[in-house]
């Protein structure tokens, strides 16, 4: 049976069972009315009719009074919170797999003041539920939060009650600012100190636009040292090069290090370079603004430039990044990049992913650069105005001969894609 028909089934019986729990609700099944005059014809017809539907009904009911409850948690994963709340009403036999632990291990918190948000957020009465019965279930958890300082500050004290989680990932999504930057910094990190201290099984750690600080990482270190493997941090001022180093040298199992450009230093990118941290397999970074960086190899693995990009800097890019995975570059000038792109297809010998937005590339550069790389270029993102003709290639012929190379049809993009 294909997913798609087991997804619909799925739904349809679903959707039986939801009805049919509404009108018990109701205080009355379908076809319970009063009766009327009618001949001796229609009342045979009705007779007839009601014993199919009774029939059916029954078979059904012995349906789903047989399903184990494994079945059952996996048609509870496809509803929306609130019809899954709905579908426990249904029997007891639905209100046990509606507390399977198994049911709560992902979980995400939507927190947001309904009168200025267009998210949909999650029931109180629902969280209060969740945290009573089932926190000690919860592994993967996220929070979204609108740019509200009452959703920010709701988290928080959702986090300060998860004393008895064992996480494994843990997620603070704004999705619009400056949400958790508006909370007073000791609320944020009392409450983050109560998930670090007792998770003991973190693993997987993205925190973004928050007042997270260094004390606060330490306390990270000293109870997951073991266990994370990834961790991610953009926009967190009250964090510094020191703070990100501390949890590389204890963390000796992380394995993938997300940062911001302003968190960065000479110092810290030439530490994290040394051989007492080679086991990072990714260091991505954002880079908004520009220093004296790239001047000595990095491990740097994904490069995201959001701002005007020198030529210096990228030639200096593929001197001294050899491990680079991804490059973006969304704008760069009006002097062409041959140099810098095939000096990276030279040296980033892993280089499998490439944007480029408002900068310059002669097609016979463009050409070299693919040719170089083959067909590890798993994305290449190219926007159609970054080509220019020259005596080699012109805009018609330059995507045959990319799409050759690449062992894939290829077309240069109208819009940027990354």
């Amino acid at each position: 049976m294909s997913s798609l028909q087991t997804r619909t089934e799925i739904q349809y019986c679903t959707s039986f069972a939801l009805m049919r729990m509404k009108r018990i609700k109701g205080g009355k099944e379908e076809g319970n009315t009063s009766p009327t005059k009618s001949s001796p014809e229609a009342r045979k017809k009705v007779r007839k009719h009601s014993g199919l539907a009774s029939e059916a009904s029954g078979s059904l009911d012995s349906n789903w009074a047989r399903l184990p409850q494994e079945l059952l948690l996996h048609v509870f994963q496809y509803l929306p919170l609130l019809d899954r709340a709905f579908a426990s009403q249904v029997c007891r036999g639905w209100n046990q797999a509606f507390h399977m632990p198994e049911l709560w291990r992902c979980f995400e918190f939507e927190l947001n003041q309904p009168a200025s948000s267009y998210l949909k957020a999650t029931h109180p009465d629902l969280i209060k539920q969740i945290i009573k019965r089932h926190s000690n279930h919860l592994q993967y958890v996220s929070f979204k939060v609108d740019s509200s300082t009452e959703s920010a500050e709701a988290a928080c004290d959702i986090l300060s009650q998860l004393v008895n989680c064992s996480l494994k990932t843990l997620g603070l999504i704004s999705t619009a600012r400056p949400s958790f930057m508006e909370v007073p910094k000791s609320h944020f990190i009392s409450a983050l100190t109560v998930v670090f201290v007792n998770s003991k099984s973190l693993s997987s750690l993205k925190i973004d636009d928050t007042p997270v600080d260094d004390p606060s990482l330490k306390v990270l270190v000293a109870n997951n040292s073991d266990t994370l493997k990834l961790l991610k941090m953009s926009s967190c001022p009250h964090v510094s090069p020191a703070g990100i180093l501390c949890v590389a040298d204890q963390c000796h199992g992380l394995r993938e290090l997300a940062l911001n450009y302003h968190l960065l230093s000479d110092e810290l990118l030439l530490a994290l370079s040394s051989e007492k941290h080679v086991h990072l397999e990714h260091l991505r970074i954002d880079v908004d603004e520009f220093g004296p960086f790239f001047n000595d190899e990095i491990p740097v693995t994904h490069l995201y430039f959001g701002r005007s990009v020198s030529k210096e800097v990228l030639g200096r890019v593929g001197l001294h990044c050899p491990r680079l995975v991804e490059l973006v570059v969304c704008a760069n000038g009006l002097r062409p990049l041959d140099e810098e792109l095939i000096r990276i297809a030279k040296r980033c010998t892993q280089l499998s992913a490439i944007g480029l937005g408002e900068c310059e590339v002669s097609c016979g550069a463009f050409v070299e650069f693919v040719k170089m790389c083959g067909r590890r270029l798993s994305q290449l993102s190219i926007m159609e105005e970054v080509l220019i003709p020259d005596h080699e290639y012109s805009l018609d012929e330059i995507h045959w001969e990319v799409s050759k190379h690449l062992g894939r049809v290829w077309f240069p993009d109208m819009m940027p894609t990354w």
